[in-house]
């Protein structure tokens, strides 16, 4: 039989693909711009005739109608990356947070440590060999449909075609549901003064031919905003955005010195606009690949002058780095930070950077702190942390004793708060 054939013995609507789900599964939704929407949908629709079904994703871009109080009793979302569209259920007790890096996950679904019964997704239509491409997010989605006993894929005519390890045959998928609508799209950052000073600090430490992990968000957007003088930067990232596009097109990003996938720009998973989507489709110079080879610390060491660029919500005067909680209260998740800031320390001229604005709630609030807060989670160590960035300048931290790291971090910190952090520095015996 052709895959053709096969494919069409698969189609149905979305009432009959979900009819398979039963009470106490564990389900898989596709993450980040990935949401197979109508499937989340028609399973929030069902809700009546489920208990206890566990609802497993990453950072999603899209609602989570799911996850809605009236539902507690049939879905309970057990969030791998918290944003915003389940934050608030997890801080209620209506849903769980579990810690792991980024790197790591495709492992816990492939070890059955977290098996999965039903994977939804959503997938390209297959191509002339009967393969169908994940698209916009490969790095965790890819591991888990492999790994799930029943796979129900969207295919999506809108869902971009990328190139790398991000395909699956139509023989793999159980359940097939066929749409034509937007990937959503994901909001971008705009960059602040405070956010181009600090962009400018970390382009100043960037070399030629530098390898980038660049992120989403305010800082990397800046950090791209001053690599116009840059020559023959490339890629290797869990994730980017629309801020590369330019940077492709002018020919500053060409991947031509890389020393791991020369040529390539190497990334898991992607969110922005339409105009992104459209960059990706069938392009050569973009590869996908799940998480654990992405986001390896291994794989990232092999390419020479890795410059990772990762945030945080503070930092203490010793260099330990929370970045997924503000105190107790669980904020977003690891993600891909330690992988990438440990890969980066292990490249040959690698460059580990922490970038953050020095304050926060409208400067009220130093995020340079003597002590981190009560119950806050130290997601890099402090013998992890090399540089340190803010709008004032670059902490060097590695190979520094404390008293030399609590001066490098009081340099940096908003010039209101350095009398402060001195005095609370000296009463704690760091200087």
């Amino acid at each position: 039989m052709n895959w053709e054939s096969i494919y069409r013995r698969k189609v149905t609507d979305v009432a009959g693909a979900l009819s398979v789900i039963e009470s106490g599964n564990r389900i898989y939704i596709g993450g980040g711009s990935g949401v197979p929407i109508g499937l989340t949908e028609g399973l929030t629709a069902r809700a009546p005739d489920l208990r206890d079904v566990e609802l497993v994703h990453i950072l999603t871009f899209a609602e989570a109608p799911y996850v809605a109080p009236e539902f507690a009793e049939s879905f309970r979302v057990n969030a791998l990356f918290i944003g915003s569209n389940v934050r608030q259920a997890v801080h209620d007790g209506r849903a769980d947070f579990t810690p792991v890096f980024l790197s790591e996950i495709p492992g816990m679904f492939r070890n059955g440590i977290m098996p999965i019964d039903v994977a939804l997704v959503s997938v390209s239509p297959p191509d002339e060999h009967g393969f169908c491409c994940f698209g916009v997010e490969v790095g965790t989605t890819k591991p888990a449909a492999e790994s799930a006993r029943i796979i129900i894929a969207e295919v999506n005519r809108q869902m971009p075609r990328t190139l790398g390890d991000s395909f699956i045959h139509v023989s793999r998928l159980h359940h097939i549901v066929e749409v034509d609508r937007p990937i959503p799209e994901a909001p971008q950052g705009g960059a602040s003064e405070v956010h181009l000073k600090i962009g400018e600090h970390i382009a100043g430490m960037i070399p030629d031919g530098a390898t980038l992990q660049m992120g989403i968000g305010s800082i990397p957007d800046a950090v791209l905003h001053h690599l116009g003088s840059h020559k023959d930067l490339g890629i290797h990232t869990e994730l980017f955005s629309d801020g590369v596009i330019d940077l492709v097109n002018q020919g500053i990003i060409t991947c031509s010195r890389k020393t791991f996938h020369p040529g390539k720009i190497i990334s898991g998973f992607l969110f922005g606009s339409k105009e992104l989507y459209e960059f990706v489709d069938n392009n050569p110079l973009i590869e996908m690949h799940p998480t654990d080879y992405v986001n390896d610390p291994f794989n990232i060491a092999q390419n020479d002058k890795m410059v990772a660029i990762n945030s945080a919500v503070e930092v203490d005067l010793t260099g330990q780095v929370c970045a997924d909680s503000i105190g107790s209260r669980i904020y977003s998740g690891v993600g891909g930070q330690v992988d990438f800031i440990r890969g980066a320390a292990r490249s040959k001229g690698g460059l580990p950077i922490i970038a953050f604005p020095a304050t926060a709630k409208g400067g009220q609030l130093s995020r340079i702190v003597p002590t981190l807060k009560d119950g806050a989670g130290v997601v890099t160590t402090r013998n992890d942390v090399h540089y340190i960035v803010t709008e004032f300048g670059v902490a060097s931290l590695y190979g520094k004793t404390v008293r030399q790291r609590t001066k490098e971090l009081i340099n940096i910190a908003h010039p209101k708060f350095r009398d402060e952090l001195t005095q609370a520095a000296k009463n704690l015996g760091y200087m």
